[in-house]
């Protein structure tokens, strides 16, 4: 392990001049021992600095520092801080279309950007890129959890060399002793800071009609007993249809008002109640005098400096310290905002739970309307990380000495859901490890099949899949352990006489069973004959009685006293048993008739009792005088019963086989039962164990399987051979996208190539932008150029999509043509004022449609083995695109 030695102390009394709490020092001390860390710790309660300590001491050394994050948005934000903080020249940026000084000591970057350095590299080995670079930071290592990001987290760990420090910075997760068990497998020696301490600790209210109330108790463990208690006893604050009522947002805001609990972040969960919000409390002052001056002040140079920022029902608002921040706001006026907000000029921000994910915008309060969220799949109430990351917002180190949280009462939830979320654990980690077509071409550009199979299964999403089949995994050792020790008993049993033993036995065994069939055939052939003999049988006629109407396990004798018509041609017979009952039956109940014994003599007054039914099956107890004719009747013994000669014959061979078997020295150890029984066990635990091996491998192996799919398709457009990527390949690996290989084909195909660069914007948009809302609609035509141009890729699509759902591959393959004449007229130089008057869209989707097509024109001048051509009139259609309020401003 070649890690940096342990670094000389710095002094950190001139660094930081304040007292650094425990988990600060245990992470300073496990980076100078030259160990990676993961510190886990609530919002707001400095794990930057443990980032920011990283920095100084590379500084110190002539060394360099990665600081990655997983939006452009708080890239922008450090370089800002960091600038600040160690000067203007030492800090750079790169995302995915800004390079601002590549060179400096300290490169704030997206963890994309950092991940795609790493591609360029044999894993393992510190290429060209990474120089000097001493430890790289992690910010927001929650990020993990993203669906859509995740993945691009797990592969930079994977990736990173060895020598390089991570320092992983995260909110408090369930599972982060999991997290650093997974670095130090792949990465190096890692240790766990954890911390739940919260500087500034938080105080949990709910609020409802009738005021703000506690809502824990004074251990803080769980309900407030006057809330549990009042939601039981009362219902005056219930509303329409009995459900109860949710406080207005005016009350609300009185409420913190007059207990000095401003300034407050207020999540909605909708942009429009968002606005909504913002217009139902508009009229509101909650700045004073001075704080007015300033914001009139600052709010003024704005609009000065961007006259297109502006929108009616925003600025008043803003003018009295009230606002709204959601994703459909420009993005320019939510930066204002958001600056403000940090100055403590505005009073309450009206936000979606994206703010929560990552700007840093504390508050004194943080509200939270609704407990419960619209889905894909439905209504759901918040879970745990969800609340906490909103809750943590509140609070700020060094101005409050407590941050308040306050849940509202909404016709839905009440104080029971507000409690139990109050007191829940974080979530864990969860793995959203997806392998893309990007990351095989990558990989196999420097790597062999063999090597990348050892990084995917190095992924944590494996790791999680282990961890959780641990279970399977030690129910097949119990297999395993119960197989070898039956194996040991069966070895004991001499295989040659078990041999004898089991033919002798099968060959019983169907003796035995053709013995049955000749008994059952004879028995067939004396039946037909008891018929025809019943039929002329007179009383005193002996016969043996045993069938469906007579339930005895051996024969009964019976003498024959009369006859009654029956259902069909043959009649009931009633007879008189051996036992001095009365039997009606069929003939099929008649086992032997003995006509070679004489008759029994029954008096002519003797007949069945009238009580007895006749009907097949009755019985009735016979009389004294009965008696004395069942007495007579003769015990009918085992050879009085016919056997014909081939029965009588079968019969033998079966007892000398019977004799043969007991004979054998596998029967006579008595053991026989325990020896066959162990011989099915062994049997079914095998075919157990097969097919639990079978299900882990089918778990464990579902990121490779991924991944080979991926590398058929690939093969199938040509873009490997034999497992090396092809011209077509390497233009894919180029490209950041979710789907590499449809924009490689778009790109290879030369289509778009002879695009002017305003059609080419505009099918650039196409490729990028996700199938909108049905309500979306734009008021622009779109040329026939990019119609025609964009048709000619539908082919291409098809063959895409028959691909994908074969292998079971879900990456989407954007072709939008509903959206897109927006970007060319904003191409053409259309006002953007105009531009929003004929959309739907709220300015935020507008920038961001333009910021996502920017961002994909951006990459085509570096992807290689494409036109000159295509490659400027991609640069002039940027340049088209890139003015305010699209272009982002990092310095």
């Amino acid at each position: 392990m070649n890690y940096p030695a342990p670094s000389p102390e710095l002094d950190l009394g001139l660094i930081f001049p304040f007292e650094l709490d425990q988990f600060q020092q245990d992470a300073i001390a496990s980076l100078n021992s030259g160990r990676s860390v993961v510190v886990c710790a609530p919002t707001g309660s400095g794990k930057t600095l443990v980032g920011e300590y990283a920095i100084y001491r590379a500084l110190s050394r002539g060394k360099r520092v990665f600081y990655t994050t997983p939006l452009k948005a708080l890239s922008n934000q450090k370089l800002r801080d960091f600038r600040e903080k160690f000067g203007y020249d030492l800090v750079g940026l790169l995302t995915g279309d800004i390079s601002i000084n590549r060179d400096a000591p300290i490169l704030v970057m997206t963890t994309e950007i950092f991940r795609n350095m790493l591609y360029g590299t044999p894993i393992g080995q510190v290429g060209i890129s990474l120089v000097d670079v001493e430890a790289v930071v992690l910010d927001e290592c929650h990020y993990m959890n993203d669906r859509q990001r995740g993945t691009v987290w797990e592969e930079s760990i994977i990736y990173c060399p060895r020598e390089v420090q991570l320092a992983a910075l995260s909110a408090t997760v369930a599972n982060s002793d999991q997290l650093t068990d997974w670095l130090n497998r792949v990465h190096g020696p890692t240790d766990l800071i954890y911390s739940d301490f919260r500087p500034v600790p938080l105080e949990f209210y709910y609020c409802n009609p009738k005021g703000l109330f506690p809502l824990l108790n004074d251990s803080k463990t769980k309900i407030n007993p006057r809330l549990a208690n009042r939601g039981k006893r009362k219902q005056g604050d219930r509303g329409r249809g009995g459900r109860p009522e949710a406080p207005g947002i005016i009350y609300t805001l009185s409420q913190l008002q007059q207990r000095d609990m401003l300034p407050a972040i207020y999540f909605i969960f909708s942009r429009r109640g968002c606005d909504k919000a913002v217009a139902e409390v508009g009229d509101l002052w909650l700045v004073n005098n001075d704080e007015s001056q300033i914001l009139r002040q600052q709010i003024d140079d704005f609009l000065t400096r961007n006259p297109e920022a502006g929108r009616s029902g925003q600025i008043a608002p803003l003018y009295r310290g009230i606002a709204a921040h959601h994703a459909g706001i420009l993005p320019a006026w939510k930066g204002l905002v958001e600056e403000l907000f940090q100055q403590g000029l505005i009073k309450v921000v009206f936000a979606t739970e994206t703010l929560a994910a990552g700007i840093n915008m504390p508050a004194r309060t943080t509200v939270i309307s609704t407990l419960s969220k619209r889905t894909d799949s439905g209504h759901r109430l918040l879970n745990a990380s969800e609340f906490l990351q909103m809750a943590g917002r509140a609070g700020r180190r060094g101005m409050d000495l407590q941050g308040h949280v306050v849940t509202v009462q909404t016709p839905f939830e009440g104080s029971k859901e507000a409690a139990y979320l109050a007191t829940s654990k974080p979530d864990p980690l969860v793995s959203q490890f997806t392998p893309s077509y990007g990351m095989v071409l990558n990989l196999l550009q420097i790597h062999t099949l063999e090597q990348a199979k050892e990084l995917i299964e190095r992924s944590f999403g494996q790791y999680m899949a282990t961890l959780h089949l641990r279970p399977e995994y030690d129910e097949m050792s119990e297999l395993q352990t119960q197989l070898a020790q039956l194996q040991e008993q069966i070895a004991a049993v001499n295989e040659h006489e078990l041999a004898v033993y089991e033919k002798l036995r099968q060959r019983l065994k169907v003796e035995r069973q053709l013995l049955s069939t000749l008994q059952e055939q004879a028995q067939e052939n004396r039946q037909e004959e008891f018929v025809m003999m019943l039929s002329f049988a007179v009383s005193g006629t002996l016969l043996s009685l045993k069938g469906k109407n007579i339930a005895v396990s051996t024969p009964i004798t019976a003498v024959l006293v009369g006859k009654t018509p029956g259902n069909g041609e043959a009649p009931y017979l009633i007879c008189l048993g051996q036992d001095n009952r009365w039997y009606v039956v069929t003939t099929k109940d008649v086992v032997d008739l003995y006509a070679e014994l004489p008759r029994v003599d029954v008096p002519e007054h003797i007949v069945a009792p009238p009580e007895l039914l006749l009907k097949p099956g009755q019985s009735l107890r016979g009389s004294e005088e009965t008696f004395a004719i069942a007495q007579r009747i003769p015990e009918a013994g085992e050879g009085s019963l016919y056997m014909p000669p081939e029965v009588a014959e079968q019969l033998s061979r079966v007892t000398a086989l019977q004799e043969q078997l007991e004979a054998n020295p596998i029967h006579q150890s008595g053991n026989v039962s325990k020896i066959f029984k162990r011989r099915a066990r062994y049997v079914e635990l095998e075919a157990e164990l097969e097919q639990l091996q079978s299900q882990v491998e089918e778990h464990s192996q579902r990121h490779w399987e991924e991944f080979v799919n991926l590398i058929s398709i690939l093969q199938h457009f040509d873009a490997l051979d034999n497992l090396v990527p092809t011209k077509l390949g390497r233009i894919a690996a180029a490209i950041r996208g979710e789907n590499e290989l449809w924009l490689g084909l778009v790109f290879e195909s030369g289509e778009l190539e002879h695009l002017d660069p305003h059609h080419l914007a505009a099918a650039a948009a196409a490729l990028v932008i996700e199938t909108p809302r049905p309500d979306s609609r734009v008021h622009f035509e779109l040329s026939n150029e990019v119609v025609e141009a964009l048709a000619k890729l539908r082919n291409i699509r098809r063959k895409v999509f028959q691909l994908q759902r074969r292998y079971n591959v879900a990456l989407p393959i954007w072709l939008e043509f509903e959206l897109i004449a927006i970007v060319e007229k904003w191409a053409l130089g259309t006002p953007w004022t105009e531009l929003c008057e004929n959309t739907t869209l709220d300015e935020g989707d507008v920038v961001r449609i333009l910021r996502r097509t920017l961002d994909l024109l951006s990459q085509i001048p570096h992807v290689p083995h494409l036109s000159k051509d295509f490659q400027r009139n991609a640069y002039r259609a940027m340049q088209l695109i890139d003015r305010f309020p699209v272009n982002e401003v990092a310095d």
